[in-house]
């Protein structure tokens, strides 16, 4: 306990980073005046650049969620530390298919700290778990999009990162194995979640008051 003292005694004297941020206002989903030129950037940027999902599966994104709660679809082009701006890792669609947001990543092992990127403040990103997507053969040509975590696998001897589509079918995913038309790792990951559509309650908000889900809307892992 005097460790503990005296450690707090010398925080008092020489604050740290993280003591900083601690203490620093919690920001609301409106962008800084530096985070708004950030958004404005790539909202115009991608916005010409990936305006359709066709646009964004010619860039090698593919879908691998239904809509979720947000009224958001999600594309992934499977590259887990976005390199800069013009590559996010995740694009959103609504269900007309025209592109809504964006999700930056970058992988992180325990011990990191959060991303200090591009002006955006650290805060804004946060920690996802690792796990799997896959898309199964549905009726009349569709897709069934589904994932699972590291509990599900574990109790059919698998992980996040030695699943097979043998593995879905033992944990009562799929039927079969030929079932499986796609399924990837999504790792653990630092995520940036940024609307690039006009959101009263900003761009780094979790809903947007703009756009209304289906009622086939859901929520997604």
């Amino acid at each position: 306990m005097k460790r503990f003292f005296v450690l707090c005694a010398a925080l008092a004297l020489i604050p740290t980073l993280a003591a900083a941020q601690a203490m620093a206002p919690k920001l609301d989903g409106h962008p800084t005046d530096t985070e708004a030129a950030f958004v404005s950037t790539i909202s115009a940027d991608l916005l010409a650049r990936f305006p359709t999902t066709a646009s964004a599966m010619r860039a090698g994104y593919i879908r691998f969620t239904d809509e979720d709660n947000t009224g958001a679809i999600s594309y992934a082009n499977r590259m887990w530390n976005s390199a800069d701006p013009k590559h996010p890792s995740q694009l959103w669609y609504d269900v007309n298919g025209n592109l809504i947001g964006a999700d930056y990543s970058e992988l992180y092992v325990d011990s990191s700290s959060a991303p200090n990127l591009w002006g955006v403040s650290p805060s804004r990103w946060e920690k996802g778990g690792a796990h799997v997507h896959y898309g199964l053969v549905g009726p009349n040509g569709t897709t069934i999009y589904g994932a699972i975590g590291s509990k599900g696998l574990a109790a059919v001897g698998a992980t996040v990162a030695t699943a097979t589509t043998a593995s879905l079918v033992a944990a009562g995913a799929a039927k079969k194995t030929s079932d499986v038309r796609f399924m990837f790792t999504f790792p653990a990951i630092w995520d940036l979640q940024v609307w690039l559509i006009p959101n009263p309650n900003g761009a780094f908000a979790e809903k947007n008051p703009n756009l209304k889900p289906s009622a086939a809307a859901k929520m997604q892992m």
